[in-house]
This record gives C-alpha cells, sequence and structure tokens, in this order.
C-alpha cells in the first residue's frame, strides 16, 4: 500500500508540475528565512550563558516617573550602603570605563593595550574568569593590583606565568596579580585587563547624587529579586530622597514624584543583553529580534497556505480518484494518509534544501549583524523539524480532509467539477495571504519613511569634517597638555580649528547631576568644553551670550545650558538668564546661565534631546584631569592629506609610541542609524519574499482554477464575448479578493505601525499614502498575474471544449 501511495504521490507531483514546484520553492524560503532569524535569536539569548552565578546575579536599574526614562547606573554610596542596609544582598561589583586603553611597558615588551576595564575589588566573584597564573580571591585589592588576559600577558611578557611581574603604565607601576582566560562563551564582559580605582571609589563616597557607575548585585540564594528592589527603594532611594527633599523644602514624595527614580529594576545577568530596559553595555532589541521572528513565521504560514489552496484548487482533477477508491474499499483515513504522506514529502523536500541554502546565506547573515553564527545549534534542528511537521500539518491535512470527504456517487457521475464545494474555503485562505502581503507592504513603506525622515532631520550641529583624537597617554596635567596641542595642531596646513567637548554627538559617553535651584532640583547632563566649542559644531545661540576667553568668570562659574533644560526647570528664557545654580558636580559654588542653545541631538533619534549645561573645563578639577581628547576640523579641499599630517604630527611628537585613534564625529553618529537602516533592510527583503511567495501562489492559484472554466470561456467566445471582456470575468473575482484583503488589513497595519513608530522620539505622522500605494499596487499585481492565465485562456482551442457538446 505504502509503494502504491509514493506512486500515486509523484505521478500527482509530475501531473501538477507547476504547484509543486511553487510550493517547494515557498516552503524552502520560508524554512530558510526562520532557521536564520532562529539563529540570531538564540545568539542574542546565549549571552552570558557560561557563568555558573549568572541566576544570582543581577543588573540594577531605576525608571523615573517624571522623565519617563530607565538609568542603568549609581552613585557608590547607593550601591555601598545596598551592601550594609539590605541582608538580601550577598555582594556587588561597579564598573567604570569600558574600552579603556592604556600604553604599558614591561621589561619585555612595550604594547599599547585596549578593552580595559575599571572595576571594583570583587569583580571575579561575580564572573569567575580561569585563573591561570595568581589568584582571583585578591587581585583587584589594591589600586597598583592588576589582572592581564592570557592574550595581554603573551603580548607584554611573551608567556602567562606572569604572576608578580611589574608593568608600568603612565609612570606608575602596578603588578600583575593574576592572569586570567576569557569565557569562550558568547559575553559581553571580556576585558583585557582590569584595574580598581580604589582612590575615585574612595573620592566618591559621599557623592549620591554622581550617577556614573554601572552596577551588578548577587543577592543570596532563593531571594526574590523584587524583595531587593522594595527594600532598596524604602531603605536607600526614599531614605536618601528624605535628606534632599527638606533641603528643597518639599515633602519626601513630592521630591520623589518630580525626581524620582520611583522603581528598581533588575535584570538577570543572562538577560540583559536583550530584555534589560536600559543596559550598561552594548543592548540587543528584543523587539526588532521579536518581529522578524514574527514575519519569517508568516512566509512559513504564507506558503503553508500556498500549499492548502493549490491542493484543493486541484480537487476536481482528482474526484475520479477519490471515487474509484472510496468504491473499491478505500477508507477515510487511509485517503487522508496518502495526502498527509504528498504533503509531507515536498515538507521534507524543502527542509532538506533549506538546510544547504542556510549554510550557503550564513556568511553574509554574519556580515549583516556582525556575528560568527554556526549551524551547529541542535535547537535549530528541532525547532525548524517541528515548524515542517507544523506545516504539513497545517496544509495536509485542510486538503486531506476535504478531498477525503468527496462522495464516491457524485465524483463518479462527474457532477464535482460543477460543485461550488470548497470555494469559499480557497477564498478565504486566498484574502488572508493577500492581507499579509499588503501589511508587509504597507509596514515597508513606513519604515523606509521613518528612517528615512531620521536621516534627513536637522540634528542641530554640524559634525562634517571634525576628527575626534583620543589621548592615549595618561598626562598628569592633561588640561595644559590639550592646550599645547591645540597650538600646534592649528598650525598645520589644513586644519581649519580646533577644540574640546566632552558631549560628543555618537558617543556613549554621558554624565549626569541634580542641579537645585532654591527648592527645585532636576537631573541633568553636564559637559566641560573649550570656550568656542559650540560655536566649533555650529549649534545655534538662541540668548544670552558664548562664553568669553576675556571674562575671568567664564573659567569660574559660568554655564551655558538648552532649551530642554530650561524647559525642564519651566522657566522663560529671560528667567533661565537670571538663575543663579548649585550643579550636583561641584557643590560649593553657585553657578550662572549666562547662554541658552538651540537643542541638538547627542543621542540617537530614538531619544529626546535631554538637558545639558556646558562649562568651561577649567570650572572643577575633576573635570580638567578628565579631558582626555581633541577635536580638530579639517578644510574640505584635502581632507585625507590634511588627517595624513595631522597623524604624522602625532606619531612623531605628540604621542610617539602610541596608535594614532580617530574617528569624524558625523560618521560616529551616522552608525546610530545602522539598527534602523539594518530593519529597513530586513523589512525589504522580508517584503520581497513575501510578495514573492504570495504572488507565485495566486499564479498557480489562478491557472488551476481558470484551467476549470476553459469550457465556459469557449461557450461565451463563441457567443461573441470580446478578450477584454472575457479577461475582465475571469480576473474580477481575485480583484475583489485583492479589495477586501486590503482593507481588512488597513487598520491592523494602523495600529501595530503606530505602536512601532511610538519607540521613537522623534517620528513622522502616520502617512496616508502607503496604504494607497498598498491597495494600488497589491490590484496592480493581482491583475498583472491573473491576467496572464486569463489572456491565455481566450486563446482556447473552440473544437478541443465544445465538440462533445
Amino acid at each position: 500500500m505504502f509503494k502504491n501511495w509514493l506512486k500515486i504521490a509523484f505521478v500527482n507531483y509530475k501531473k501538477n508540475a507547476l504547484s509543486t514546484i511553487i510550493n517547494i520553492f515557498g516552503l524552502t524560503i520560508g524554512l530558510t528565512g526562520f532557521m536564520l532569524i532562529l539563529m540570531h535569536w538564540n545568539d542574542e539569548e546565549s549571552y552570558e550563558k557560561w557563568n555558573p552565578k549568572k541566576d544570582d546575579i543581577y543588573a540594577f536599574q531605576t525608571y523615573s516617573k517624571a522623565e519617563n526614562s530607565y538609568r542603568s547606573s549609581i552613585s557608590y554610596p547607593m550601591a555601598f550602603n545596598a551592601l550594609k542596609k539590605i541582608p538580601e544582598v550577598q555582594d556587588y561589583v561597579l564598573f567604570f570605563g569600558t574600552g579603556i586603553g592604556n600604553k604599558m611597558t614591561t621589561k619585555y615588551h612595550t604594547a599599547f593595550q585596549q578593552d580595559g576595564l575599571l572595576a571594583s575589588e570583587s569583580f571575579f566573584h561575580f564572573f569567575p574568569f580561569k585563573i591561570i597564573s595568581g589568584g582571583a580571591k585578591d587581585a583587584l585589592k589594591t589600586e597598583t593590583s592588576i589582572a592581564i588576559s592570557k592574550q595581554t600577558a603573551i603580548r607584554l611578557f611573551g608567556k602567562t606565568n606572569v604572576a608578580g611581574e611589574s608593568v608600568k603604565i603612565e609612570n606608575k607601576d602596578y603588578i600583575v596579580t593574576a592572569v586570567y582566560e576569557l569565557p569562550e562563551g558568547n559575553t559581553q564582559i571580556k576585558p583585557e585587563f582590569i584595574i580598581n580605582p580604589v582612590e575615585q571609589f574612595r573620592s566618591d563616597r559621599d557623592h549620591w547624587n554622581d550617577y556614573r557607575y554601572a552596577c551588578f548585585f548577587m543577592l543570596k540564594k532563593g531571594v526574590d529579586p523584587s524583595v531587593f528592589s522594595e527594600k532598596f527603594k524604602r531603605d536607600i532611594i526614599e531614605v536618601r530622597a528624605a535628606v534632599d527633599a527638606k533641603d528643597s523644602g518639599i515633602s519626601t514624595q513630592q521630591f520623589l514624584e518630580k525626581y524620582g527614580p520611583n522603581t528598581v529594576l533588575l535584570t538577570p545577568l543572562d538577560k540583559i543583553k536583550l530584555h534589560a530596559k536600559s543596559s550598561p553595555l552594548a543592548a540587543g532589541d528584543f523587539k526588532t529580534v521579536l518581529i522578524l521572528f514574527i514575519l519569517s513565521v508568516l512566509i512559513v504560514v504564507l506558503s503553508a497556505i500556498n500549499f492548502i489552496n493549490l491542493k484543493t484548487a486541484e480537487a476536481s482533477q482528482r474526484g475520479k480518484e477519490v471515487g474509484v477508491r472510496k468504491a473499491i474499499g478505500g477508507t477515510r483515513s487511509s485517503l487522508m494518509r496518502q495526502f498527509l504522506l504528498e504533503t509531507f514529502i515536498i515538507c521534507m523536500v524543502s527542509y532538506f534544501i533549506s538546510l544547504v541554502l542556510t549554510e550557503l546565506l550564513l556568511p553574509s547573515f554574519n556580515k549583516f549583524f556582525d556575528k560568527e553564527i554556526k549551524l551547529n545549534d541542535w535547537h535549530v534542528f528541532l525547532y525548524s523539524l517541528i515548524m515542517v511537521l507544523l506545516v504539513t500539518l497545517l496544509s495536509g491535512l485542510i486538503p486531506a480532509f476535504y478531498l477525503s470527504s468527496f462522495k464516491a456517487i457524485e465524483t463518479l457521475k462527474g457532477n464535482f467539477s460543477r460543485s461550488k464545494h470548497g470555494i469559499w474555503l480557497r477564498n478565504g485562505i486566498l484574502t488572508l495571504q493577500l492581507m499579509i502581503s499588503s501589511f508587509f507592504i504597507i509596514g515597508g513603506l513606513i519604515v523606509n519613511s521613518q528612517v528615512k525622515y531620521m536621516m534627513n532631520k536637522d540634528l542641530g550641529f554640524n559634525g562634517k569634517q571634525i576628527m575626534l583624537i583620543t589621548f592615549n597617554e595618561n598626562d598628569p596635567k592633561p588640561w595644559l597638555k590639550y592646550e599645547r596641542l591645540k597650538s600646534e595642531i592649528s598650525k598645520i596646513d589644513g586644519v581649519e580649528a580646533v577644540s574640546f567637548g566632552d558631549a560628543v554627538a555618537g558617543s556613549s559617553r554621558k554624565k549626569s547631576a541634580n542641579i537645585d535651584y532654591m527648592q527645585e532640583t532636576i537631573n541633568t547632563n553636564y559637559s566641560s568644553m573649550d570656550y568656542n566649542y559650540l560655536q566649533f559644531m555650529e549649534v545655534k545661540l538662541l540668548k544670552g551670550r558664548w562664553l568669553n576667553p576675556n571674562l575671568a568668570s567664564d573659567t569660574i562659574n559660568s554655564l551655558i545650558v538648552n532649551e530642554a533644560f530650561v524647559k525642564k526647570f519651566g522657566w522663560t528664557d529671560e528667567e533661565a538668564l537670571a538663575r543663579n545654580l548649585n550643579p550636583g558636580f561641584d557643590d560649593n559654588k553657585k553657578y550662572r546661565i549666562v547662554g541658552i542653545v538651540k537643542d541638538f541631538n547627542l543621542k540617537s533619534l530614538k531619544f529626546k534631546v535631554e538637558p545639558i549645561a556646558f562649562f568651561h573645563y577649567k570650572e572643577t578639577a575633576a573635570n580638567r584631569y578628565a579631558l582626555q581628547s581633541i577635536q580638530v576640523k579639517v578644510k574640505p579641499d584635502d581632507i585625507e592629506g590634511t588627517v595624513n599630517k595631522v597623524k604624522k604630527y602625532w606619531e612623531n611628537s605628540a604621542e610617539p609610541g602610541y596608535p594614532f585613534q580617530y574617528y569624524f564625529v558625523n560618521q560616529k553618529f551616522a552608525k546610530t542609524f545602522v539598527q534602523y537602516q539594518k530593519q529597513q533592510t530586513l523589512f525589504t527583503i522580508l517584503n520581497a519574499m513575501v510578495l514573492m511567495v504570495a504572488l507565485l501562489g495566486l499564479f498557480a492559484l489562478s491557472s488551476l482554477m481558470i484551467e476549470q472554466k476553459l469550457k465556459e470561456v469557449a461557450i461565451r467566445k463563441t457567443l461573441g464575448a470580446s478578450d477584454r471582456i472575457l479577461v475582465f470575468g475571469l480576473t474580477r473575482q481575485f480583484l475583489w479578493i485583492a479589495i477586501i484583503a486590503v482593507l481588512i488589513s488597513v487598520p491592523i497595519c494602523y495600529y501595530l505601525m503606530n505602536e512601532w513608530l511610538k519607540d521613537f522620539a522623534y517620528r513622522i505622522d502616520m502617512p496616508l499614502w502607503p496604504f494607497i500605494v498598498s491597495f494600488c499596487v497589491l490590484l496592480a499585481l493581482t491583475f498583472a498575474v491573473v491576467s496572464i492565465k486569463a489572456y491565455k485562456a481566450t486563446k482556447v482551442n473552440l473544437v478541443k471544449y465544445l465538440k462533445y457538446e
């Protein structure tokens, strides 16, 4: 029996070669997309899985209701007091400065080492890297302790057994206390060296409002994270808020409602890559991954819909086969098993082809996402095989149930071909298919419009031809180094201007503090800068004046703020220029606002412009010593030549022996668009795949259905119907289905795309034209695809279909 089923299956495959090829092609495309997106999702979820303590480690975040924003930073005294006051806390670790670089000298070699990390003493308690030399327990006990990776040890010493050896960094001697191996699994925490800035922690012990550290807490076994969150809010945040509220003359509750934070969130270590509300590390985008996965599943569903439609449309060709088999004793269950087998064979062929295609596309996919995924995860094979089985059941059971339900007497009499049975099913499924196609067209156009809007938006500054050069060599007085370099680089032919600003567009650098005015407090970003920095960046001055090098007060207590700063305090421009403030970054002085600049974007356009205050770098000691870069604007006539001149000067005179590290500010900011450009590209690719699968299915279905109407066409043509009338008559049914599909998809698409746009602070208004374009395009494509077969039908041989009438 099984052998007979296979023979019948292959006879039908050959007889309906077009629909067979389309089914295999559609399923292959769908399964390939499904597997690629599934591998991407699995890879994103695999970060920090290597860590045996991952179940007890949580990333710390807070939420402020007033600002409607999440923050992944904490002040030193908050973390320190949490360990003392909350019994559920076992330990904490603080990060400060990731990706730092230093010139390191040993008695063997001198090398510039990047990707360093400043972290508190308990780092190895949280991240138990394999130690191959030295010990982890006291590896970061003192300020002169340094732990290095195996690769760094080989680079500096030529060997790994180097615990106790000396390393000189910027005229300061460090002792190697541990050499470790970085984990093999996916991780965002992979420092090449680690130093504990003990003195910095000590100096920050009373700076409650200086949120500069990323923090991970380790809770005791079995502790509910929500218990910690409640106690941290009650014992740390509210206690400190009571002190600040008293100084502001308002109640603690009013202070928290106005300034926050209002909620404490903990995200498990192995979930922060995709699921953290705010991350101190590179954050993933779970919503995008989920959308891509859903879309890939939809393509598989579309392929299944094609299968169902084509099989039910072929019903009239198999009606007599079913009738004969039932007449000679064939049962309904045996017929269903045969039809399921036919479907399963096609699905398995598609599955194996998709495995090959996935392997071929994987290098390009990895390059697109900057990953190193391999097709060796058993989850991918299992889930994709489950998807194949589901498609087999979905696209096999419905036609099998339908075909096996035919009555033998009717099919043997030939009455089935004239029956309306099954038309509602095909039309309903085709409507669903075209609805999905309409959604992709509308969604793709809206995504393109949003990305284009972001790319063309006025950012409020001009970063063209401005290169930022990072200092590698630590100088005891970096502000004097900057002033010397500014003078020398300005003399290089092709250099238009030189400046410095700590707030750099596209950079992740961020400093924030509370700024007080009498009984009012806001949390704001702040940035030190040179006198000419804002003019250098072509930021517009709205009110007041720029900082003036001829005024001594402008290096002591003068501020320039942006529009968002003024709005957050609720002042007019004139009121702002009359205010004296107490900033959290310099509690001992009053600062006066002397100028207001137009808002300009430092972060991605996904976020609103935040309040920020600018002041001269000499105003506070901390900012003088933190000056670690210089910005150079080059003339447009010979950018490459000028960059080479600056590089030559840097390597020979400014920092001999150090690499010349620079980037152009506009290119750096452009990277904030990469995520959305990739979304745009992926949506375009998926859009093309969906339309291809849908239109091929529509073509095959219309071919089969029109084939069944050839006798009707022949009769109407004999009675004098023109080709135009015949083509329209044959395509009219499909056009109505396309119209209904678009109309149903419009409200669904409007809601879903509006939800997507809500993630952007700067977004387009929901446009009308994508819905109109979708309507016209889908109608035109439907007509074009169906009319090809309809036109051929008008050229039917009349004798062939009328000789027996």
